[in-house]
């Protein structure tokens, strides 16, 4: 009789627990995962920032409000998200227009909007999230895969967002917009040749581009060729950066005891390079938690995004999902110097505001893909 009360006890309990998780539309694994990056970057930027309580203080209650606003997304249905992305997308790229034309200027580039005495915001990370929610849910009314009508409005709907980013000039801002509607035109079901055609035209207008550069961006890539062609100069970040990550050894120096951030030769230690102060104090080792984090959290957003029970859950939490693995890679690629610097900072680890709501904003999509289709009748 007691054994039976235990399992009864048991059984009760895991359906109370899971039924708590779906009534507030959260996954518990992955909000485990991105607790457990979150914290851990705020261990990492008390160094990286010389011991400054203040930033702590500052990215803490920013990721306060980050997660309250992925929990308030969460609870939104998909058919909801899918209702109102067009006016998500209008609003944000009349912003961005605003940005052009009475947006501040800061550090040589007009990148954001103020209100005055409220908040100042970048516009462009709220695209981060228009632009894929919008081309799932025009995709996802349309018969898969895609034809090339449907390509070219999809396309049309990227470039003048993705122009205006540009022209900010925030390239790499408008290259993780465009890579997140990318994504979901993929997810839609491509033929293998309409992408080697992409492709080579894309090789085709690498020169267009070349020309189109601003200087400071011309010199980023000529920098990543040949760092050492100016190490006091345009290399000194990368040069820097490199002696960093390869100083920290197996197990590193310790917290707070890097030379190259402590002693400020890395520059932008607290946004950027974030990720070559963790590889100085905590080593190869520490590397490699932080890379099965993200892994975790990658492998579980996709399991989740293939889990939706509808074509547009599934493209939007696909882009959502993909697009953070691009933010990780092109940061650490640009820090260890395998990629260009395209100022893109390493997702809820390095120090910034919009940035992190915008990432949180797109974890609570995804929950809600996932979630409401748990907890649907079947």
């Amino acid at each position: 009789m007691v054994e039976q009360w235990q399992r009864l006890y048991r059984r009760s309990r895991r359906h109370y627990q899971s039924l708590s998780w779906q009534t507030l539309h959260l996954d518990p694994w992955m909000l485990l995962a991105l607790l457990t990056l979150v914290g851990g970057g705020l261990v990492v930027l008390y160094s990286a920032g010389g011991e400054s309580g203040y930033l702590v203080e500052s990215q803490a209650l920013r990721f306060v409000a980050a997660f309250l606003v992925m929990m308030t997304i969460a609870q939104f249905s998909p058919r909801t998200l899918m209702r109102f992305a067009w006016l998500f997308y209008s609003l944000v790229t009349l912003m961005l227009l605003a940005v052009e034309l009475i947006g501040t200027h800061a550090m040589g580039a007009q990148r954001w909007l103020t209100i005055p005495g409220v908040i100042t915001f970048q516009p462009s990370e709220l695209m981060k999230l228009a632009m894929p929610l919008t081309i799932a849910a025009f995709l996802a009314r349309r018969t898969l895969p895609p034809g090339w009508l449907d390509i070219v409005v999809c396309f049309a709907l990227m470039a003048l967002p993705v122009a205006l980013i540009a022209a900010q000039p925030d390239l790499g801002t408008a290259m993780l917009v465009s890579v997140s509607g990318v994504f979901v035109v993929l997810l839609a079901g491509l033929s293998w040749r309409f992408i080697a055609l992409c492709g080579a035209l894309g090789m085709a207008a690498m020169p267009l581009l070349w020309f189109n550069m601003h200087d400071y961006q011309r010199q980023r890539v000529m920098t990543f060729l040949n760092p050492e062609s100016d190490p006091l100069g345009s290399g000194w970040n990368i040069i820097q950066s490199k002696t960093a990550i390869g100083s920290g050894g197996l197990y590193g120096k310790g917290w707070m005891q890097g030379t190259q951030s402590q002693l400020e030769f890395l520059p932008e230690r607290h946004t950027d390079f974030i990720v070559a102060v963790l590889g100085e104090e905590f080593g190869l080792v520490g590397m490699l938690v932080l890379l099965l984090c993200y892994l975790v959290i990658i492998w579980r957003g996709l399991y989740m995004a293939g889990q939706a029970h509808d074509t547009f859950g599934k493209l939007l939490g696909g882009s959502l999902i993909l697009t953070f693995f691009v933010y990780v890679f092109v940061n650490i690629g640009m820090v260890s110097g395998v990629l260009p610097v395209v100022g893109v900072p390493l997702p809820l680890v390095s120090y910034g505001g919009t940035a992190s709501v915008t990432l949180l904003a797109g974890f609570g999509m995804l929950m809600a893909v996932y979630t409401h289709h748990k907890s649907s009748p079947r």
